[in-house]
């Protein structure tokens, strides 16, 4: 699967303050979600699903990923 992300509206968390070293999301076609690094804004990106975005913030409501 290609997704152009050229032209995609990139945010961060509103609970990051001004720090550069960010993960910012986008909100793509298709209930798609795309992540990247804020230091590589042209570097790569991930793209999950619908399903797997919520299984993933799910997982982080829920503590599954706290040490």
């Amino acid at each position: 699967m290609t997704i152009d992300l050229s032209d995609v509206k990139w945010f961060k968390s509103s609970r990051s303050g001004a720090a550069q070293d960010c993960v910012e999301i986008a909100w793509l076609a298709a209930g798609h979600v795309g992540v990247r690094d804020s230091k590589n804004p042209g570097g790569p990106a991930l793209v999950f699903t619908s399903g797997e975005w919520a299984a993933f913030t799910g997982g982080v409501r829920d503590g599954e990923f706290d040490r």
